[in-house]
């Protein structure tokens, strides 16, 4: 069996990027080989996630914001991703250019979940009945993803495939910015579930 490693990236990795960690790694913690990290382009290396980090993990059931410390994004990591979720579209632009081939596979967060969500039931089967290997079924998953960024309706604002920074502000902007990122990742979550099981996620 293949794993299947998912990349969520931020700035300095103590807020976004290790919460959609949390968050993904408790959601697809059914799903066998499933590996999830987080780095940063600009990462505040060995420092712990915020305490409105950590309180917004335990909130949403994440698993580790506790013992979560920083770092610094790598092309080594980039190439053992088999899916990378930027926060902003900033992030991803950073990503490719450390690791260009890295582009078909890099999105941010709330751009992949909108084109996962973009998929039906029927192209979803197709994938859990395709190979029996979990990994290999994400990754085509991410391949099918990759092939509607041109055909899926954009959201009407470009930022709006972003994630807000928090990091320094108000506990309303750490508010804001989770109800960005926490419904991108339950819809990616459910996506992943139904591409590996079949099976509708209501």
């Amino acid at each position: 069996m293949s794993d299947f490693t998912i990349l969520t990236v931020c700035t300095g990795n103590i807020c976004r990027s290790p919460l959609a960690e949390q968050l993904l790694r408790s959601g697809l913690g059914r799903i066998p080989g499933v590996r999830v990290r987080s780095a940063g382009t600009g990462a505040l290396v060995g420092e712990a996630m915020t305490e409105q980090a950590r309180a917004l993990s335990r909130r949403f059931a994440g698993e580790g914001a506790d013992v979560h410390l920083a770092r610094q994004v790598s092309q080594a990591e980039l190439r053992s991703a088999d899916l990378v979720l930027g926060a902003t579209r900033e992030h991803r632009r950073a990503v490719v250019e450390l690791l260009p081939r890295a582009s078909r596979h890099t999105f941010t967060i709330r751009e992949f979940a909108r084109l996962a969500e973009v998929l039906d039931d029927a192209d979803l089967r197709e994938l859990a009945a395709s190979p029996t290997d979990p990994g290999e079924r994400l990754r085509l998953l991410v391949e099918l993803a990759a092939t509607k960024r041109g055909i899926a309706v954009p959201p009407e604002q470009p930022e709006d495939d972003d994630v807000i920074d928090p990091y320094r502000r108000s506990d309303e902007v750490y508010e804001e910015s989770a109800a960005q990122l926490v419904p991108a990742v339950q819809s990616i979550t459910s996506s992943a579930i139904r591409a590996v099981s079949g099976a509708s996620q209501e």
